[in-house]
């Protein structure tokens, strides 16, 4: 059988262990466990080690995040500080399971519509449960229009827009990722060497890539729901 990626499940090393030894876990479960622990231990590793000096995965985390804060920061403004933590770790952990495809004998978690469809959700949730929270029950003008006599329209409308959103940022990664995927096990079939190796540099920008875009669209649908209607 083949992986989502389109790997032959042999070739796979996790799931491969993981039935050696009596686990039956979907493959795109196992490899997100694994990115999971693989960010713990970095987090565990950075945490034991903090100095005013940075170094080593500290430098590495506090460019990435720094940059990341400023960003959310400038667009959404100081309100973005509450939401960050969440924005990071969605960034961080898309980024992580896209660029496990990119490791022979592993499959990115993201070459499976499970796995984003997942993540889809909880931003979904998400960003509304924090525009109740801001606005309680006034929440209901984002989805009215600034026409009063357009609100039953704009609020029918509004609703099946904002309910496409999980299904537009799980195809969109599952889309991308998997193609990628599927091509770099092509090129690596018909010139294993002279056409993988410049194709990684490539693929993992664009796996970067996706996992920042994701990042943005999280962030502008927070930023809407902690914004007063119009």
């Amino acid at each position: 059988m083949a992986a989502a990626g389109g790997l032959p499940h042999s070739l796979l090393i996790i799931p491969t262990l993981a039935e050696s030894v009596g686990l039956h876990v979907p493959e795109h479960v196992l490899f997100t466990w694994f990115v999971m622990l693989v960010l713990i231990c970095m987090s565990l590793l950075v945490a034991r080690s903090v100095s005013m000096v940075p170094a080593g995965l500290q430098n590495f985390f506090e460019v990435i995040i720094g940059g990341l804060e400023d960003f959310v920061v400038a667009n959404v403004g100081e309100a973005g500080r509450r939401v960050f933590p969440i924005l990071a770790t969605i960034f961080l952990f898309i980024w992580f399971m896209n660029l496990t495809g990119l490791v022979p004998g592993f499959d990115a978690p993201t070459a499976n519509v499970n796995t984003n469809a997942a993540m889809a959700i909880f931003v979904f949730l998400y960003y509304n449960y924090w525009g109740v929270r801001q606005h309680g029950f006034g929440y209901i003008k984002h989805f009215m229009g600034p026409i009063p006599a357009l609100a039953p329209l704009m609020l029918v409308l509004e609703i099946v827009s904002h309910l496409a959103r999980p299904l537009s940022l799980t195809l969109r990664l599952f889309g991308n990722i998997r193609g990628e995927e599927i091509v770099l096990v092509l090129l690596f079939t018909l010139a294993p060497v002279v056409s993988t190796i410049p194709m990684y540099f490539l693929f993992g920008l664009a796996k970067t890539i996706q996992a920042f875009i994701f990042f943005i669209l999280t962030m502008i649908y927070l930023k809407g729901s902690l914004e007063h209607a119009h």
